[in-house]
């Protein structure tokens, strides 16, 4: 009873303080800062390492993205200051995690579990579903906020062309290590949390390690699909009165790659739900 008063009390507390933390230096608007203290607030409400993973990505991904503001302005045609996010990026980037993590409560309620298939494919398939749903997300930014700082050109990777930075699709050897570094730093958060907050027998805690490699390989996956999507689906053009790439065509903007079929938000979205797919698969079968 004193854990069903006290972690939603815990809960509120950390979000609110993300939110109006967050608010004030820019990261989330208002709208943004409001979504995310629901958001928050359910992770950790229905898991402390739920709410450590979402937190993982969210100050790590907003850290790089205040890193080489200015090359990225010059770049980044929708560029904003400090990388103010707003509450459908926020959706966008953790409310499938966020109805995964209420299913997982209505199942177990506050007791924190282990992947262990054994015991429940189900639980273990929504556990790794959230896992891969922020591998995706953290690798897509730090390959995207990192990538395009890189000195070296990049290349689409429909046809391996080099293209200009700032092109959808366009990938290099530095933003595909940043991706998989990315999901690592979930994966970790994961196994660090869960030796505090689950009871497990001996083999199956330590099986829990696999998480870690298995996440990085979710963050390179989530961010190869988001720039396969980005190449195919999502247009690329040069503005010649901008001097820079834009995602939507216009008089004086020069096709570079892709269709107008999703922005942004939706290719991160598409690319978001088919990692959590394949991870929450991966872990029923590993685990």
């Amino acid at each position: 009873m004193e854990k069903v008063i006290l972690q939603p009390l815990i809960a509120a507390i950390i979000a609110a303080l993300i939110a109006i933390r967050s608010y004030r230096r820019n990261s989330l608007n208002l709208s943004g800062a409001i979504a995310g203290f629901f958001v928050m607030f359910i992770h950790f409400a229905v898991g402390y390492r739920y709410g450590a993973m979402l937190l993982a990505f969210f100050l790590s991904s907003s850290k790089l993205t205040k890193v080489g503001e200015e090359k990225k302005r010059r770049i980044d045609a929708d560029f904003k200051e400090g990388g103010q996010r707003n509450w459908i990026q926020v959706l966008f980037n953790s409310g499938i995690a966020t109805v995964l993590a209420v299913i997982i409560w209505k199942y177990t309620g506050w007791e924190d579990k282990c992947l262990d298939s054994k015991d429940s494919a189900l639980i273990t398939s929504l556990i790794g579903g959230i896992i891969g749903h922020y591998c995706c997300c953290n690798g897509d930014t730090w390959s995207s906020e990192l990538g395009v700082l890189s000195d070296a050109q990049p290349r689409l990777i429909t046809t391996f062309k080099t293209v200009r930075r700032g092109t959808n699709g366009g990938v290099t050897m530095a933003g595909l290590l940043a991706a998989a570094a990315a999901g690592s730093v979930i994966g970790l958060t994961h196994v660090v949390f869960g030796f505090f907050t689950t009871q497990c027998t001996y083999d199956v805690a330590l099986k829990q390690l696999l998480v870690i490699p298995l996440s990085a390989l979710a963050g390179l996956c989530g961010s190869l699909i988001d720039s396969l999507l980005g190449a195919t689906v999502q247009f690329s053009g040069f503005c010649t009165v901008r001097n820079k790439v834009v995602g939507k065509p216009g008089p004086t903007v020069k096709k570079i790659s892709g269709l107008s079929i999703l922005d942004n938000n939706g290719v991160n979205l598409v690319s978001v739900m088919l990692t959590t797919l394949l991870t929450s698969m991966a872990c029923v079968y590993i685990f």
